[in-house]
């Protein structure tokens, strides 16, 4: 798993970040990189030791875009996981660091390969993720790590 990059640019950003994951019964748990998954989030997941990630489709390669062309991203991001990984499931999160918000999605029942090909097909240089309650690492895209 590629977990490291040679001291990319971003990566103290995302190291710093709050990654925050709506829960159904109303506020939010929050994943950090470094630290356990929160409890009510790894009440959600499929299996105890199950992996899981949060992703967005917003600002492909690190680079700011447009509102609708973020959304338009966003979308097509909830598309391919419901016609391409069934098994996945998703609930909605936003990615938070003093006034940057990226709308995301905290996602389990992902392959490594294809949790890579959709940091890939979406342009995502890192993505948080994990196993069960391992602390969060910054996973890198085989192709920008």
């Amino acid at each position: 798993m590629n977990v490291m990059s040679s001291t990319h640019p971003l990566q103290a950003t995302f190291e710093l970040a709050a990654y925050r994951v709506r829960l159904a019964r109303g506020g939010y748990a929050t994943i950090r990189v470094g630290k356990p998954l929160p409890g009510e989030l790894a009440a959600l997941l499929p299996e105890k030791d199950a992996c899981w990630a949060f992703i967005t489709a917003w600002n492909p390669h690190g680079t700011l875009r447009s509102r609708k062309a973020n959304r338009k991203a966003q979308r097509a991001l909830v598309d391919t996981l419901h016609n391409r990984h069934p098994a996945a499931r998703w609930h909605a999160g936003c990615g938070t660091l003093d006034n940057w918000r990226e709308p995301s999605l905290f996602v389990t029942g992902l392959s490594e390969s294809a949790l890579d090909e959709l940091m890939h097909r979406f342009g995502q240089l890192a993505v948080v993720s994990g196993c069960g309650n391992e602390p969060a690492v910054l996973r890198w895209s085989p192709v920008h790590g």
